[in-house]
């Protein structure tokens, strides 16, 4: 078994500096910010599109699912790549890839949806091949005792982004239009893949015979050593195939038909990416002694959301729901992707971190699936209490394993 990473003083490692002076830093943070915009991108300027009747709504969600459908071929095989060979590799090759197919999405337009439908698995590809591949290269290329302060970091840009960029995007579609904008998301997707830094010498393992089946069950037996990161990871797809699909669904409609406006829609999606960007912040200056347990209790918080919205109250009181949530879903993430750097063994980084995005966001789509009609059958309110309790549930019962205290399977607060 390889050891976790640690580093070793008498090894004469190099004195730390500040992240912000650090170029190696600040190009991999320039680089997984362009992937999260240009991923935050394509969905919004789409939606640009179909209101200027230049899609329809079909298109629009054949074009969407197809891209997810990219996402989760690609990731368990980036985490298999990334681990066998360069991580700076793959992340290069899957933003070339995104860069090259997000053009033929605008050549499509108003064209053929299955040409659209075609790049955009491309593009899922591309992004699902970033995330192991970026979480394995920041272990490589922050130190062991930032890489908290990395990972806020880098939450914090997309936080920013999402608060800033719909706005922005708008206006921009007004002067160059959707075809333009779906071009500049290639060119995010060029520096995504052209930016980020080489990391440490690679775990390369070319002198043996590729095997993605063994390479990725080996990455499940490293996951299978790790009990806190199951339980977490459990507790996280119960989070979001519940709560995160049911919030997506009812909070429209709530919004609608409870309080006759848009208004209540806009406010708590301001206030939970408002609430995310300050958790993030907390985030980079907090170490709490019982981490695994502070991540967890800011998961949970997430059934805030929806127990908001199960009956009717004042705007105030949802706004500061999801506020409440988005503090806590960072409170959970920074920690959670940080021990994922920590813990694991550095040549399994991706495949681990494969499985964490898998599960957690692969089985979003089926919640979304089942939500609609569980609500149009049960009824609102006793979904979204169901979810809201599911929610509180699942990361308390995996805050029960010992290991899950400090995220760590020898109990070392870091």
């Amino acid at each position: 078994m390889t050891a976790p990473d640690t580093e070793d003083p008498a090894r004469g490692a190099p004195p730390r500096r500040p992240l912000v002076l650090d170029s190696r830093f600040l190009r991999l943070w320039c680089g997984a910010t362009a992937s999260g915009l240009a991923t935050w991108s394509l969905p919004f300027v789409l939606g640009l599109a179909v209101l200027e009747r230049e899609l329809t709504a079909t298109a629009l969600g054949v074009v969407l699912a197809a891209r997810t459908v990219g996402f989760l071929l690609a990731v368990p095989v980036a985490g298999v790549l990334a681990d066998r060979y360069s991580r700076r590799a793959v992340v290069l090759w899957a933003g070339l890839a995104a860069a090259a197919a997000s053009p033929v999405i605008a050549l499509g337009l108003g064209r053929s949806t299955a040409l659209m439908a075609a790049a955009a698995v491309v593009v899922g590809a591309g992004q699902g091949a970033c995330r192991p591949a970026f979480q394995a290269l920041t272990a490589e290329v922050v130190a062991a005792a930032d890489r908290q302060r990395a990972n806020a970091a880098m939450t914090m840009a997309v936080r920013v982004t999402s608060l800033v960029a719909p706005g922005a995007t708008a206006l921009l579609a007004v002067v160059a239009g959707v075809w333009a904008l779906l071009i500049g998301t290639g060119a995010l997707w060029l520096v995504t893949g052209l930016l980020p830094p080489s990391g440490r010498a690679g775990p390369a393992r070319v002198d043996s015979r590729f095997d993605f089946a063994g390479d990725f069950r080996e990455g499940v037996r490293e996951a299978r050593k790790h009990p806190w990161f199951l339980a977490g990871l459990g507790a996280l797809t119960a989070v979001i195939a519940t709560g995160y699909s049911a919030t997506g669904v009812a909070l429209p409609l709530v919004s609608r038909d409870d309080y006759g406006s848009e208004f209540v829609l806009a406010a708590a999606s301001t206030g939970y990416t408002a609430g995310a960007l300050a958790g993030g912040l907390l985030m980079s200056r907090w170490k709490p002694v019982r981490q695994g347990w502070v991540a967890m209790a800011g998961l949970a918080a997430y059934g805030l959301a929806p127990l908001s919205l199960v009956l009717p109250t004042a705007p105030i009181v949802v706004v500061a729901a999801y506020v409440a949530a988005g503090i806590g879903i960072e409170v959970f993430n920074v920690p959670w992707f940080t021990a994922i750097q920590h813990e694991v063994a550095p040549d399994k980084i991706a495949r681990v971190s494969s499985l964490d995005f898998l599960l957690s966001y692969g089985l979003a789509p089926l919640g979304l699936v089942v939500m609609a009609p569980a609500i149009e059958w049960c009824g609102a309110p006793a979904v979204l209490l169901l979810c809201a309790l599911i929610c509180f549930a699942a990361p308390a019962a995996a805050a029960l394993h010992p290991s899950s205290r400090t995220l760590s399977v020898n109990g070392a607060c870091r």
